[in-house]
């Protein structure tokens, strides 16, 4: 069986209220990924695994029967970034000996998330 190596990194953000954005992050699972509200308010999220958020359960692992909430997770952050604040996360991966098999995108701009993957080039509302 091939294991998925992936990365995933973003752009930084200013965030309007650092405390409520860390409480949402805290909320959720990013599996291996981690993410950081610096002292100016900024978020970034960076690490080796692929960009999927799941709510976290009250012993802080993953609520994998709840099914993915990436989309719902970004929506509520999009109303915490500031104005003119772009947040650009981006995930790449592949299997051993093989073409990429995981390209994602997500920017968060003006209130909107968009969404972009390998079958598409052009970034979409979600």
């Amino acid at each position: 069986m091939a294991t998925l190596q992936a990365a995933t990194t973003s752009t930084g953000a200013v965030v309007t209220d650092a405390q409520a954005v860390r409480q949402l992050c805290e909320a959720h699972c990013f599996g291996t990924l981690n993410w950081e509200v610096d002292e100016e308010g900024e978020l970034i999220i960076w690490g080796y695994d692929a960009f999927e958020v799941y709510e976290a359960r009250e012993d802080g692992l993953p609520d994998y029967e709840g099914g993915l909430v990436t989309h719902e997770f970004l929506r509520t952050l999009a109303g915490y970034l500031e104005p003119n604040e772009e947040l650009d996360i981006q995930t790449a991966g592949f299997t051993k000996c093989r073409f990429p098999v995981l390209a994602k995108r997500y920017v968060i701009r003006d209130g909107e998330v968009l969404h972009a993957d390998l079958s598409s080039l052009d970034l979409i509302d979600v």
